[in-house]
């Protein structure tokens, strides 16, 4: 099974939200998951408006980084570059599902992506790439 996980996801894996508990339960059973540049990022800029917002201390920013470089050396996820075509996929959805479904750039690249990669199942919070998922046939859960 090939898991593709969008930022929502993996910052509700790292902090607490209401969105923690469900991640949590999932990636118990769920085998090395991938992460790309995108996801990189995005978790940077997450990691960042956490801060910003007084969310998060800086010293807790930079040992949640920690973690994740740590999670990628063990194993738990899977570098991979972006998918070469990645960009023109998103544009198609865009021309495809953008008035219909309302979804923005970020929403239509992290499907591109993981349309692009094969994968199976499409992890998210956000209800327009949920939607956007399984219009193009992902599992959302």
């Amino acid at each position: 099974m090939s898991i593709y996980v969008d930022t929502s996801f993996l910052v509700s894996l790292y902090l607490t939200d209401q969105h923690s508990p469900e991640s949590r339960r999932r990636i118990i059973s769920a085998p090395s998951i991938w992460f790309t540049p995108l996801h990189n990022a995005e978790w940077t800029h997450a990691l960042g408006q956490h801060v910003f917002r007084g969310q998060l201390s800086l010293s807790e920013s930079q040992r949640m980084h920690a973690r994740m470089e740590d999670h990628q050396r063990t194993g738990r996820w899977i570098l991979l570059p972006m998918p070469e075509d990645a960009f023109d996929v998103c544009a198609e959805l865009a021309r495809r599902y953008g008035p219909k479904l309302g979804v923005r750039t970020l929403d239509s690249l992290h499907v591109a992506c993981a349309l692009e990669l094969k994968a199976d199942r499409f992890w998210t919070f956000d209800e327009r790439q949920a939607k956007l998922a399984k219009a193009e046939g992902l599992k959302t859960t």
